[in-house]
């Protein structure tokens, strides 16, 4: 089903697209959350840990597979905009051949470096078998993980939201249900994790394909399969600085993982446990930047650049009010919202300490979130690249080290990292998007 976002009432589109794109990345942090709170029940700070440090290499190469994805999603949406359906079968196509060799290469290299990457992680001794563990099964399941993106951006590029909503929802129940056995009395720690994740997420791309095969939702011929280049440039072109900018934010917070493992299997819990609560109040940010670039690039594909800066300021808009309400509120809830977590009283108090200042990142990711998919909808993602770079080398993991050495009683300070990386890339977002004007692009 494809949807013109282009044309019609702005705002109604873009609640009526990121509603459903809201609850799919709602579900999907859900069942990430659901591994650290079913473990946490069932076990102590080192599976709480293994299964901390195994999810965030696994959460890096994720987003990356979704930036890549991004190129695909923004030109099908510029096809759909300008109502080439040659076009779209054509980007369709290409991206299902390019993410077939995605897939084979992220599934067999991976596998060759898990214990390079439990080295490098400074993963405490106690979570070493389990976070191995973990990893190896993750790893054996990237394809299911490279099919269930690669085909949710398809949708969204065609401007639904909704079908990948429903396959998330699949791997959600069925994460949670598999969580609960594995780790519960089946007693399999962080392997029952993997598994868990793994076998949902099967699941979930068995149901999108049944679903796509029934319906009919994508039509594409062999001939749409065959590598066109100018096709995968762009693709490629929009797509690969997303991945590399979300890859290089995510090392950066391996980096900071690993300072904080290096100071003990509790604050290394403490660190995993907020680092996946923020994932889940990023929902909006990063609603907001799939959405002012799904709904821009429609409107640069059908020649309305107008309807494309309107949707950006609509997504920041939205994005800071709500950053705003999560930072205020997390100063309030933190203690007893940590205690569904664990039952470690000094594990409880480390993650409230780092939470109450990495919460205020919820406000500052409102601003360059939206900027990010509006640059990629205008063809300029090396902007995203640039801001992210600047934000994580020039801040995040310098400030993040020095809150270390010069406040190692505490986390406060080191929660602070985040926020200001952030505040540094939405003010070059602006400054970016000033030039951008100016030269008559966007």
């Amino acid at each position: 089903m494809q949807r013109n976002l282009s044309q019609g009432n702005l705002l109604k589109n873009i609640t009526m697209f990121s509603l459903p794109y809201f609850l799919s990345y709602f579900l999907q942090t859900l069942y990430g959350l659901a591994d650290l709170f079913i473990a946490g029940q069932f076990n102590g700070a080192d599976v709480i840990s293994a299964v901390s440090i195994g999810s965030q290499i696994m959460h890096m190469l994720t987003v990356m597979i979704v930036g890549l994805a991004m190129g695909s999603t923004v030109m099908i949406g510029r096809f759909v905009g300008a109502e080439d359906e040659n076009g779209i079968s054509r980007a369709v196509g290409n991206t299902v051949t390019l993410f077939l060799g995605v897939a084979a290469v992220l599934t067999f290299v991976p596998l060759m470096l898990v214990q390079p990457m439990i080295r490098i992680m400074s993963t405490p001794a106690e979570a070493v078998p389990g976070a191995s563990a973990y990893l190896t099964i993750c790893f054996a399941g990237i394809p299911f993980i490279v099919a269930y993106n690669i085909l949710s951006s398809i949708f969204r590029g065609m401007g639904d939201s909704r079908s990948p909503m429903t396959f998330i929802a699949v791997a959600c129940f069925v994460n949670i249900i598999l969580d609960l056995v594995f780790m519960g009395p089946l007693k399999m720690g962080a392997a029952g994790a993997a598994w868990g994740t793994v076998l949902a997420q099967a699941c979930s791309v068995g149901f999108a394909l049944v679903s796509i095969i029934k319906k009919k939702l994508i039509k594409i011929s062999r001939a749409d399969l065959k590598p066109a280049r100018p096709v995968m440039r762009q693709i490629l072109g929009i797509g690969t600085p997303i991945a590399c900018q979300d890859g290089f934010i995510q090392i950066s917070f391996l980096i900071i993982t690993v300072i904080a493992n290096r100071r003990g299997v509790d604050i290394s819990a403490a660190v995993g446990i907020v680092e996946k609560t923020i994932s889940f109040l990023f929902l909006v940010p990063s609603t907001m930047l799939s959405t002012v670039s799904t709904i821009a690039s429609q409107s640069i594909g059908a020649g309305n650049p107008v309807r494309a800066r309107a949707a950006l300021k609509y997504g920041i808009g939205i994005a800071v009010s709500i950053g705003v309400f999560f930072a205020i509120l997390f100063q309030f809830i933190s203690a007893p919202f940590f205690t569904m977590f664990t039952s470690d009283e000094v594990v409880r108090e480390l993650a409230v300490q780092y939470m109450r200042t990495y919460v205020l990142d919820c406000i500052m990711a409102g601003v360059h979130f939206p900027f990010s998919g509006f640059f990629s909808a205008a063809g300029v993602s090396i902007l995203s690249f640039v801001h992210n770079v600047c934000s994580v080398l020039l801040i995040r993991i310098p400030g993040a080290y020095l809150a270390t050495v010069m406040f190692p009683a505490t986390l406060y300070a080191m929660g602070l990292a985040a926020p200001a990386g952030s505040l540094l890339s939405a003010v070059l977002c602006l400054i970016f998007y000033r030039w951008l004007r100016k030269q008559g692009r966007v």
